[in-house]
């Protein structure tokens, strides 16, 4: 494969432009396009990120023969669209969180980019910082033992703004496919299982939407994470996983953290930290492009099954709150 793997965007907001900061710092990375909607926002984007391809539609930035990989950073509600027209263009694709709305329109993603042999990934970045790395790593040597039990909660408190991605339903808002999948997906990755049963509650505020939850997943050998997220309210933002030889705290903000105490039965607390370069998002676009030169079609850190399983997890959690939404009909 050629030195540099050459990257386009689409879309141009916050998450689009944190992508383009940490290919900045990747020597093999280079983004030539970005594409918009609009031509005055792309090519904003481009002078700010020195891009040189400025598209102002999808279909052409997906179009572009210089594009290797696509990064898909639209409101959720176009995730999938977004997505499957990177891959009909014949484009690697990776996927911010949330995959998609739903199972339904992952499976449509997942089975696309199997059928055309394409590398495609959901951009669950915090599986690839290094505190996080490391406590993949506690657990695999049993380090605190059997895992029983976790916590993981991410809150914060938004503005009131209805028309805003965190609270209009028509562009999949609310709490849980915001930052509740961080949530779901970390106890996905720590019980490497889909759980047996769902307890959940949220309250639906004005827009219809969850404006905060809680659920407490159940697994086959009685192991319990309890999880928690909100949009219009500050939590800790932590992650206590509890063995039956000690425990392991990420402390805050877990989702891009930078440091964990390890406390095993016998032995004082120790308090590992891993500072890094780059704001985080670098370490899942080395991860693209580290499966792209090596062949791989998808991440084995994040594979496409177990996204679709988190997401059928979601599914399953807001079908207890009756939370559906316009775009998934009646």
């Amino acid at each position: 494969m050629k030195d540099k793997i050459r990257w386009g965007i689409i879309g141009t907001g916050a998450i689009a432009k944190q992508l383009a900061r940490a290919l900045a710092i990747l020597p093999d990375a280079e983004l030539v396009a970005v594409g918009s909607r609009k031509t005055e926002t792309a090519k904003a984007f481009g002078e700010e990120f020195k891009v040189r391809k400025c598209h102002a539609s999808y279909e052409d930035l997906a179009k572009d023969p210089e594009v290797d990989v696509v990064y898909v950073s639209t409101p959720h509600n176009l995730h999938c669209a977004n997505t499957v027209l990177a891959l009909n263009h014949g484009k690697a694709a990776l996927c911010e969180k949330p995959f998609a709305i739903n199972a339904g329109e992952t499976e449509k993603m997942i089975r696309l980019a199997r059928s055309k042999k394409l590398f495609l990934m959901e951009a669950m970045w915090t599986r690839f910082i290094p505190i996080v790395v490391k406590v993949r790593e506690w657990l695999k040597q049993g380090v605190i033992g059997e895992v029983r039990m976790l916590s993981a909660d991410f809150g914060f408190r938004a503005g009131w703004n209805e028309e805003s991605r965190l609270l209009n339903p028509e562009l999949g808002g609310g709490s849980l496919l915001d930052v509740g999948i961080y949530a779901v997906s970390f106890a996905s990755m720590v019980f490497g299982e889909p759980q047996q049963q769902i307890a959940s509650a949220a309250h639906l505020g004005q827009t219809g939407v969850d404006e905060q939850a809680a659920m407490i997943l159940k697994y086959s050998k009685g192991q319990l994470a309890q999880l928690a997220c909100a949009v219009r309210t500050n939590t800790p933002q932590e992650v206590t996983i509890l063995g039956t030889e000690g425990s392991i705290r990420i402390h805050s903000p877990f989702w891009k953290g930078t440091a964990a105490t390890l406390t095993v039965s016998g032995k004082s607390p120790e308090r590992v930290e891993v500072q890094y370069e780059g704001n985080g998002y670098n370490f899942e676009a080395q991860e693209v492009m580290n499966c792209l030169r090596t062949g791989k079609l998808e991440s084995g850190v994040m594979p496409l099954d177990e996204t679709l399983q988190i997401m059928k997890t979601m599914d399953a959690i807001r079908a207890q709150w009756g939370l559906k939404y316009p775009m998934e009909g009646k």
